[in-house]
């Protein structure tokens, strides 16, 4: 996932320098949806981790 958000990180710098503000805008607002739910998953990932942990 975090690779999706490089990607599309790129993909707005590049449209911003060539003058493509729209795909600009829409490869920004993908990235940030990406990283918010990456964020999202590690976060519950972190808290089951933590929950599950068993003793033997």
């Amino acid at each position: 996932m975090l690779n999706w958000i490089v990607t599309f990180l790129v993909l707005a710098l590049i449209a911003g320098v060539l003058g493509f503000s729209g795909v600009y805008s829409l490869a920004i607002d993908i990235a940030g949806i990406l990283l918010v739910v990456a964020l999202v998953l590690i976060v519950v990932n972190v808290l089951r981790g933590k929950g599950a942990s068993t003793t033997a």
